[in-house]
This record gives structure tokens, sequence and C-alpha cells, in this order.
């Protein structure tokens, strides 16, 4: 069975979330779409999968709404559901990072496309940093990047007072798996006074889908939230699997899981 996979997030003022959410909860079962859809008063946020027809189905009835006529999608292709459910929730924030003056629908860094972003991560003069959480890290990053080491997305505003200076840092390039966490960073740096912020358009799926491997700067796979657990260059499934016992992405050669020891010979 082929099934699509679509990822898609708007940050835009959201008043009516509960007539949403349900207008949103009936067409997607209707239409046999598995994955979760985040609803909050600063946007929306998801990852779906179902039958292709399904997929453009719901993206087209979104599209009618004018604040999502310009929802921007990202797609792939699965051999079966990786979604157990359908979960249709209302949030404080489409992506929790608990600083107000974090506003992506006022003010975001500088987008730069998949394919000019090679040569801005090459330059010595900007600081590359992974936006994502050390668990992802782990399976896969862009060469050089800083890794945060942060366990969820609000404790990034502690790894920027602990170890950023705009006076220092003045042009910082940040990326994440779809582009929604770095959007929000960016936007947060630039309150914060830093002079130059960038984010990758797309997020790291979309730079594995346009940019060929051979010209490519990625290291390793990309983590995703859901059964396929890592994708490669061109959306393919990788070689990750998910620790059984704790959760942990592992490569799925591996002797034992690197966070539990599952595995490990007695």
């Amino acid at each position: 069975m082929q099934v699509t996979v679509t990822a898609f997030y708007k940050f835009v003022a959201i008043a009516d979330a509960e007539a949403l959410r349900e207008h949103l909860l009936g067409f997607a079962t209707a239409h046999a779409i598995k994955g979760t859809i985040l609803i909050a008063p600063e946007g929306i946020n998801a990852t779906v999968a179902g039958p292709d027809d399904g997929i453009r189905a719901l993206l087209a009835e979104l599209r009618r709404d004018p604040r999502f006529a310009d929802l921007v999608s990202k797609e792939s292709n699965a051999t079966e559901m990786p979604f157990g459910r359908l979960k249709v929730k209302i949030k404080r924030e489409i992506v929790t990072l608990r600083r107000p003056e974090a506003d992506p629908a006022r003010e975001v860094g500088i987008y730069v496309k998949p394919e000019d972003w090679n040569a801005l991560i090459a330059d010595p003069d900007v600081l590359v940093i992974d936006t994502r959480n050390v668990y992802e890290v782990a399976v896969g990053t862009f060469e050089g990047a800083i890794d945060p080491a942060t366990r969820s997305f609000a404790e990034f505003p502690d790894f920027v007072a602990a170890k950023l200076d705009p006076a220092r840092d003045r042009r910082i390039a940040m990326f994440c798996t779809g582009g929604i966490r770095c959007e929000k960073a960016s936007s947060y740096l630039l309150a914060q006074g830093f002079p130059e912020v960038y984010h990758l358009e797309g997020g790291i799926l979309k730079y594995l889908e346009m940019v060929p491997p051979e010209q490519s700067r990625w290291q390793g796979e990309c983590f995703v939230f859901d059964e396929r657990v890592a994708l490669e260059h061109g959306l393919e499934p990788g070689t990750y699997v998910m620790c059984e016992a704790c959760g942990t992405p592992m490569a799925a050669d591996a002797p034992r899981c690197p966070t539990c020891s599952v595995g490990d010979e007695p």
C-alpha cells in the first residue's frame, strides 16, 4: 500500500480554534487520514498521512480558507501507514517555546532556499545552529553545526542566554526538520537583538528532497516523528529504528540501545 505523508505549518492568527478543530477532525476522518494536527492562537502545525487523494483533498480544503491560501506542504511516501491514529488538538502554541516575544507572524529571519544553503553555511563568519533536540541531532545534522544539547525546544532560550552574544555572533543560520522551530527561533533571536538571522526554508526535509547527495553537506539521516523514524536523501526511508524499551532512535544494526542499553549481553 502506498501512503502519502504531508507536513505543513503556518503562523497565522486563529480565533476559532474549536470550530476549526471539529471541521478538520471530521474531514480527515472521512478521508482515512491519520497523524497529528495542532491548532493554536498562533497557527497550525501538522504531519499526517493517508491515501494520496485524501491528502490532496485535505490540503485543498485548507487552502480554501483565506488564512491558509498560501499554505506550503512537504510530501513524501511510505509503504505503510506511519501513524496509529488521528489526533487534532488545540494547544497554547503550535511549537512550544513559552516566549511571547517570539512572534513569527510579526517578524522572522531571512529565509534561505535549499539550493543556497550550502554557500551560506560554508561562510566562516556564519554560526550554524541545529535547533532540534539532542536525540534528533544524534541521527544526523549538517557538517559543522552547533548542537545546543536541548531535550525540548523550550530549553532553546537557555542555550541562547548561556552561549550566544548578539555583539559577537552577528550572523546566525539555523535549521530544523520542517522549518517551524527554526522560524520561531529566528523570531526569538531577532527579539533578543541578534542583527542577522537566517533559517533554512522548508527545513531539512526540503533540503534532502532538493539537493543531490553528491552536493549535500548533510551527514547521517533525518529523524522524523512517525514510524519511519528517519529519512535519507530523496526522502527515502532510512536505516534507523526506535528502541522498543525507551523510544530512542538507534541504528538498525546497533547491538544495543545507546540510551537504555537494551540488547547488552548478560
